[in-house]
C-alpha cells in the first residue's frame, strides 16, 4: 500500500486535472491495484476521522462527468464523491473492466451508478444526433446490474432513479427484472436483476434474448463474491458465456461484413457451454444456500477451470483478439484472493486486464467504529443482550435536527431471530423483525418503518449484504458470526458514509476462536482475511492441536 501511495503522491492532485492524469497514467498498467486513496496521494494533512470523503478539490467533474450528471448527483444531496468514488468513477469512464473491492458504506453503489449513467446518457445523444430514418437504427444500448436478491435490485432501481434531471425526471429509464416484477413492456435504459429471474425471462424467447444480448454495453455484478459462488455459480457462468459468445460474434461479423453487424441474430445461445437442464436456474435460492459464503469458495468453477483442456482457457483468454464491445464491473465489500478457489482469483484469472479499485479498510476494521467484546454463557446471554439494546438506545444520531437511535441485532438463524424478538419483547422492548421467514410485504414494511421511524431491528444476515439503512448507531451480535465475511458484512450496516458507528459482539466459548482472531486484527491494525477461511483452518488448527497432545502424552 505505501509503495503504491508513494507512487501515487508522484502525480499531484491539487487540480482536478492532475487528479485524472494519475489515472490515466495507470489505466496502461495491466495489474496496477487502484487504492482508493485519493485524498491521500495529495500528501496533505487530513483530518483523523476524515477517511470517507476525497479531497475538496476533487469535484464530480473533475472526476470526467458531465455537468448533467453532476447536477443530478448533486441535487440527490451528495455534494461530494467519497475516496473510493473518486478512484472508481475516472477509471469505469475509460471503458476498461473494473473490480471495486471496497468497505461497506464507501460509496461503490453510486460509485459505479453514476459514471455508467453519464456514458449511457452519452450514447443515447449521440444515437439520437446521428441517426436519421433513412439509416438503419441502432439497437438501444442497455446497462445491465445483476444482485443476489430482489430487495437489493430495488434499492439500486431507487438509487438510479433519484438521479434526475433539470425537469425532475429520472436521467435514465430504469426497469427490475424479478420478484412480481416481469419483463418490462417499455425497453428500459437500465435492467436491474437477479441472475436466476434474468434467466428465465429471456431463455424462453430467442428474438428478445438477441435483442438483449446484442444490447447490453455494461455488466456490474453487485455482491460479486456471492454471485460467483454458491446458488449463483452455474446462473453467472452461463450469462458470462452468453454475453462474451455475444461480443466475440459482433466483432467477427465486423470484420467479416461490417454491413451485417448491426443486424446480426446468430443467438450466442447457441455457442456457450452447455448445461443440463437441472443446472438451469431457479427464483427459490434458500437462505442458507444464497448466504452460504464463509469462504467465498466456487469450486465447481475452478475444477472446471484446473480440469478443463486448453482449449477451456483459450476460450476465455482468446477475448483479447476481439474488438471489445461490452464492459464489466465487478463490486464487492468481501473479496479475499489468496487461494485459487476464491473469488478474486477466480476474477484475476477470468478478467487478467482488469482495473482494482480498493478500499482503504477493505478486510480492515472501520476506524470510526467503536467495538465492544462480550463473552456470554447461557447463563449470562439473555442478560448480556438485553444491558447491550438498552445501551445502544442511548447511542443516538442527529437526523434532520432530531436525535434518532437505530439499533441491529443480528442472529444466525430464523429461529434464533425469532428467539430474541420475544426475549426483547418479554423486556418490555418493542423491535421489528427481518428475515427470510416473513413474507416480503412483511420484511419490507419492517424495514420501512426501521429507515422512518428508528428502533430495534432484529434480523438475519439476510439484512447483512448490500441494504442501505442510513444513521445505524449500533449493532449487536446476539449470535456471533460463522465467519469472517459475515461478521465484516455485519458490523458494515454501521459507520456508514462517514459516521461513527458502535458494535456490540457477543461471543460464546464454542466461537472464541473466531472471535478472538478477529479481535488480535483489530487491536493490530490488521486485515481479518486470516479468519476467512476460519472453519477449514481452526478445524486443521484444532487436529493439530490434539495430535501435539497426544504426541505428548504419549512420550510421558
Amino acid at each position: 500500500l505505501s509503495s503504491i501511495v508513494s507512487d501515487a503522491s508522484l502525480c499531484s492532485v491539487s487540480s482536478p486535472i492532475g487528479f485524472r492524469l494519475l489515472w490515466l497514467n495507470q489505466l496502461s498498467l495491466r495489474h496496477v491495484r487502484a487504492f482508493g486513496t485519493s485524498g491521500a496521494s495529495s500528501g496533505s494533512i487530513r483530518s483523523e476521522n476524515d477517511t470517507f470523503f476525497a479531497e475538496e478539490c476533487v469535484s464530480w467533474t473533475s472526476l470526467g462527468l458531465s455537468e448533467k450528471v453532476a447536477r443530478a448527483i448533486t441535487s440527490a444531496g451528495i455534494q461530494r464523491p467519497s475516496l473510493v468514488q473518486a478512484a472508481c468513477i475516472p477509471s469505469i469512464l475509460s471503458g476498461k473492466d473494473v473490480v471495486i473491492a471496497a468497505e461497506t458504506g464507501s460509496g461503490k453503489t453510486h460509485g459505479y451508478l453514476v459514471p455508467l449513467i453519464d456514458k449511457l446518457c452519452h450514447a443515447n445523444d449521440d444515437s439520437g444526433n446521428t441517426s436519421s430514418d433513412k439509416e438503419l437504427t441502432p439497437p438501444r444500448k442497455i446497462f445491465l446490474v445483476l444482485c443476489p436478491n430482489i430487495m437489493l435490485c430495488e434499492q439500486v432501481v431507487r438509487m438510479a432513479n433519484s438521479l434526475r434531471n433539470d425537469s425532475g425526471e429520472p436521467l435514465l429509464r430504469v426497469a427490475t427484472v424479478g420478484g412480481q416484477q416481469g419483463w418490462p413492456v417499455k425497453k428500459p435504459d437500465i435492467i436491474v436483476s437477479t441472475p436466476a429471474a434474468l434467466l428465465n425471462n429471456i431463455n424462453p424467447e430467442k428474438q428478445r434474448r438477441l435483442e438483449f444480448l446484442r444490447g447490453v454495453k455494461y455488466v456490474v455484478f453487485d455482491e460479486a463474491d456471492m454471485l460467483l459462488c454458491g446458488g449463483f455459480q452455474n446462473q453467472i457462468i452461463r450469462l458470462i458465456d452468453m454475453l462474451r459468445s455475444d461480443e466475440k460474434k459482433l466483432s467477427r461479423t465486423k470484420e467479416s461484413s461490417p454491413e451485417r453487424a448491426m443486424g446480426s441474430n446468430d443467438d450466442p445461445l447457441l455457442h456457450t457451454d452447455s448445461l443440463d437442464e437441472e443446472d438451469l436456474p431457479t427464483e427459490s435460492i434458500s437462505e442458507g444456500e444464497e448466504y452460504s459464503r464463509d469462504e467465498a469458495v466456487i469450486d465447481d468453477m475452478s475444477e472446471k477451470i484446473e480440469a478443463g483442456s486448453v482449449q477451456r482457457k483459450d476460450r476465455w483468454r482468446a477475448r483479447k483478439i476481439y474488438e471489445r464491445s461490452k464492459q464489466y464491473v465487478f463490486v464487492a465489500a468481501t473479496l479475499p484472493v489468496n487461494g485459487k478457489k476464491t473469488a478474486g482469483s477466480v476474477l484475476k484469472l477470468k478478467f487478467p486486464e482488469a482495473n482494482w479499485v480498493t478500499g482503504n479498510y477493505l478486510h480492515y476494521h472501520n476506524p470510526r467504529m467503536e467495538q465492544r467484546w462480550v463473552e456470554v454463557s447461557a447463563d449470562t446471554q439473555v442478560d448480556a443482550l438485553i444491558n447491550a439494546v438498552k445501551q445502544g438506545s442511548r447511542s443516538k444520531m442527529l437526523v434532520n435536527g432530531t436525535d434518532v437511535s437505530r439499533t441491529m441485532v443480528f442472529a444466525n438463524t430464523i429461529e434464533a431471530a425469532e428467539a430474541v424478538a420475544k426475549i426483547l419483547s418479554t423486556a418490555g422492548i418493542t423491535c421489528y423483525s427481518y428475515h427470510k421467514g416473513s413474507s416480503f410485504s412483511d420484511r419490507e414494511k419492517a424495514l420501512n418503518d426501521f429507515k422512518e421511524k428508528g428502533g430495534i431491528l432484529v434480523c438475519t444476515d439476510a439484512a447483512a449484504r448490500g441494504i442501505d439503512i442510513p444513521n445505524v448507531s449500533h449493532v449487536i451480535q446476539a449470535d456471533f458470526a460463522t465467519s469472517a465475511v459475515d461478521f465484516l458484512h455485519r458490523i458494515g450496516r454501521t459507520a456508514r458514509a462517514g459516521k461513527s458507528g458502535l458494535v456490540t459482539s457477543l461471543y460464546t466459548e464454542s466461537n472464541r476462536d473466531l472471535a478472538d482472531t478477529i479481535r488480535q486484527a483489530a487491536e493490530l491494525g490488521q486485515p481479518v482475511e486470516t479468519a476467512f477461511s476460519r472453519k477449514r483452518g481452526f478445524r486443521n488448527r484444532i487436529k493439530r492441536s490434539f495430535s501435539n497432545a497426544s504426541s505428548v502424552e504419549e512420550s510421558v
